[in-house]
């Protein structure tokens, strides 16, 4: 039998995660091995089909557009099942803090929203990773505070940090930057700040005077 809700709850999971997009994620594999581990006998999920295309995705009839890509809201709806206990969440398919634009939609994403949504269920109602989304959304809440960086361009400097990285350890930047709906010239300052959290999380800190600022 599945353990109660607050022992689980103490179950150190950041062990388990990757840090991605500047948040830490646990993998849904792992995150059914640690029911079972901690005594659940069945557990799964499946996606729930709309029910007027049959298919894995959900989305609204209304198109929105910016400067150049359309998109939609965008969603998946999931049911988790736990033993005896059948549970449903729905969620958006979203790029990290970001919505999911038409020209980047694929099964991919849908994929990743499930998962994502059948990790957050689990935390919802077993207790297992719930600090990890308490610590997401107090970050989310701190970027509230601070809405003047939301869409100004990020200042040349952040931005020959990232050059610097990519040059160090030959990494695909305007391909990272694609995947999240932006590029070079309209990376905001919130975005450029995440970005290298998240290198310095994974490769540390550059001394000064590494690279040169030239990756393209």
């Amino acid at each position: 039998m599945l353990k109660p809700y607050d022992e689980l709850r103490k179950i150190d999971v950041s062990k388990y995660t990757e840090l991605r997009d500047g948040f830490r994620y646990l993998n849904w594999a792992k995150c059914i091995d640690l029911l079972r581990e901690n005594g659940a006998e069945r557990v799964y999920f499946e996606p729930i089909p709309d029910e007027k295309t049959g298919n894995s995705l959900r989305m609204t009839d209304v198109v929105f557009t910016d400067t150049k890509n359309t998109n939609r809201c965008y969603e998946t709806r999931i049911k988790v099942v736990i033993d005896d206990n059948e549970y449903f969440m729905q969620t958006p398919v979203m790029n990290g803090k970001n919505p999911v634009k038409d020209n980047s939609m694929n099964q991919n994403r849908v994929w990743t929203s499930m998962c994502r949504a059948f990790v957050k269920c689990v935390a919802i109602n077993t207790g297992l990773g719930f600090d990890l989304w308490l610590k997401e959304e107090d970050s989310r809440n701190f970027e509230n505070d601070i809405p003047e960086f939301d869409n100004k361009v990020a200042f040349d400097a952040k931005v020959d940090i990232i050059k610097n990285y990519a040059q160090k350890f030959h990494l695909n930047i305007p391909k990272w930057l694609e995947a999240n709906g932006t590029d070079w010239d309209h990376l905001t300052e919130l975005q450029a700040a995440k970005m290298i959290h998240t290198l310095t999380e994974k490769y540390g800190e550059l001394v000064s005077g590494q690279g040169n600022g030239k990756a393209d």
